[in-house]
């Protein structure tokens, strides 16, 4: 049984704690650590049997019996607390991102140079049940060589512009899901980002300095062309589709819905909307990527999602950003050359 300790008791703290007191197997909670715990996050945390909980996540760490961390706190907070845990011996299952800046992520793989500490970033969408036939269908050469890659993910409502501003941006707090997932199903890194952007959602998101409506094209390095088109708001719910077109055919798959139905009468036919709210759309995928981090401490494999793979996705925003402002192509290349950044 892995004890394991959580990091940030906030919307995302919570779902890996139910996940874990009552799905994901040879795991068990012993500690969870807020600075803002309060007497109701207390009880709540108790009423699912977690032992313990403290303001102070350096109790955590420094608690023999604790093997594991879950990182669930501000994202300022991912890369510095990584490297305390993996200084401290502790496997560690960190949210997206592990940081906006390239720095910060080296600093986290140059702790774990010589380590054996496991791990994982939380990119939950690759373990969705679509996604996952998706890339099945692909990896399988079901529909040959990949061609083209189409990946829509637009949001029910929109953040706060107070949010936008802090957030890092669209491209490395939503769209950075995408630039995931286009690697998982491509199976291979992107070479160059290009985006369109608008702000047509709501202009005060666009006084903040950010977008909320963007299609961004990608050169993968297998050759195929990728596709993300995203919005900050789409009315008739949380729109999360995925398509790959090969040489020898396609795999795509549809929305959630709450059921399959489809009603049929003489004023039309009509079926239900998207799931609204992303708890809803990927509850399983939060509890079987955490079930796959616990997995790889008990039979001491690989965690699914490394380090690396925090880290791409981030140098695609960044890349993503670029071409925004500049209006042009950019290359990957460019963003590890400016961080002089080297594998």
């Amino acid at each position: 049984m892995v004890t394991v300790g959580i990091i940030g008791a906030g919307r995302i703290g919570k779902v890996h704690t139910t996940s874990i007191c009552n799905i994901v197997k040879n795991a068990t909670i012993k500690t969870i650590a807020d600075p803002f715990m309060n007497e109701e996050t207390d009880k709540w945390a108790k009423s699912m049997g977690v032992i313990s909980t403290t303001r102070d996540y350096k109790e955590i760490l420094a608690d023999p019996e604790i093997d594991a961390v879950l990182i669930c706190s501000s994202t300022n907070t991912h890369s510095p607390i990584s490297v305390e845990a993996i200084q401290a011996g502790k496997h560690v299952f960190c949210e997206k991102p592990i940081d906006h800046d390239v720095e910060k992520i080296k600093e986290v793989i140059h702790a774990l140079k010589g380590s054996k500490v496991k791990y994982q970033v939380g990119f939950n969408r690759r373990f969705d049940h679509n996604f996952e036939a998706v890339r099945q269908a692909v990896a399988e050469g079901k529909i040959g060589e990949p061609h083209i890659i189409k990946v829509t993910s637009r949001d029910p409502e929109p953040p706060s512009a107070e949010y936008a501003a802090v957030s890092g941006g669209m491209f490395l707090d939503m769209t950075i899901h995408d630039f995931d997932m286009v690697r998982f199903l491509a199976g291979c890194d992107a070479e160059e980002i290009y985006v369109e952007s608008a702000v047509l959602v709501d202009p005060a998101i666009g006084e903040a300095g950010d977008v909320d409506t963007a299609v961004i094209t990608l050169k993968m390095e297998n050759g195929a062309i990728a596709v993300i088109d995203n919005s900050r708001k789409a009315a008739y719910g949380y729109d999360q589709r995925a398509e790959v077109f090969g040489s020898r055919g396609m795999v795509a798959t549809a929305n959630d819905t709450q059921s399959s139905a489809v009603l049929s009468t003489a004023e039309g036919v009509t079926g239900e909307k998207p799931l609204y709210f992303f708890l809803e759309r990927y509850m399983q995928s939060f509890a079987k990527e955490v079930n796959c981090f616990i997995e790889a401490i008990v039979n001491d494999t690989e965690t699914p999602l490394g380090v690396e793979d925090g880290l791409k996705p981030v140098l695609m925003g960044l890349a993503a950003k670029k071409s925004v402002k500049e209006h042009r192509p950019v290359k990957i290349s460019e963003i590890i050359e400016e961080g002089s950044f080297h594998e």
